[in-house]
């Protein structure tokens, strides 16, 4: 019975992707992770999905656990037509602001693709310059299979990015907050002064006296 229910839940899922499938089009899914955080950059997947078989428990990234996410990012990995990544950092969003530079990223995961594609959903940023055609979504990862595993993945390429870079700048808890401004980041933030990976443009409120050098 509960496999049953997940195999209707993920039919439901692709009900975007199967008017598209039945065109006899290609489709993509595009999601981004890291628009909101304080640092760190903001990470895009592009990724072409086959029909069949869908991979049971692929839901919006933000409704899994870590460990399943990791899990299904493997199983994403192994078994995408196609997949490509686009990543802008922390100096670009701050030169050209974070919609720019996500539009950016966008673009890039798109032709790190490899892969030309018909159709792309994509989670609801509009203005892209990419071939083809574009299905804006909002809320689209929880609404659209392909864009749910391009979120999948951008979050957990995200995420690895940032355990690093806890390693590298501790006392800020990226490996736990991943960048975004929780009350412990923002008091470490206040205490220690930014680091390099912090965007300087989202920060500056936190210091009305101006940022330290």
């Amino acid at each position: 019975m509960a496999r049953r229910n997940e195999q209707e839940r993920l039919f439901e899922l692709t009900r975007y992707e199967r008017e598209l499938w039945e065109e006899g089009l290609t489709v993509c899914g595009m999601d981004e992770v890291g628009r909101g955080p304080l640092a760190g950059p903001v990470v895009v997947c592009c990724l072409i999905m086959p029909r069949e078989p869908l991979i049971e428990g692929v839901n919006d990234s933000k409704k899994l656990a870590e460990k399943k996410r990791e899990r299904l990012f493997d199983e994403i990995s192994a078994g995408a037509a196609a997949i490509g990544f686009g990543i802008r950092n922390e100096a670009r969003i701050d030169e050209i602001n974070i919609l720019n530079a996500t539009k950016e990223a966008f673009r890039d995961a798109y032709f790190d693709m490899g892969v030309p594609a018909d159709a792309a959903l994509i989670d609801a940023v509009e203005g892209l310059e990419i071939p083809p055609r574009r299905i804006p979504l909002i809320h689209g990862d929880a609404l659209s299979y392909t864009i749910a595993c391009a979120s999948i993945m951008a979050k957990v390429r995200r995420d690895r990015f940032m355990v690093k870079m806890d390693e590298l700048y501790p006392g800020y808890g990226f490996a736990k907050n991943k960048g975004y401004g929780t009350a412990e980041h923002i008091a470490a933030l206040k205490e220690l002064g930014p680091c390099p990976i912090h965007r300087r443009s989202f920060i500056k409120n936190f210091f009305p006296e101006g940022l330290p050098q």
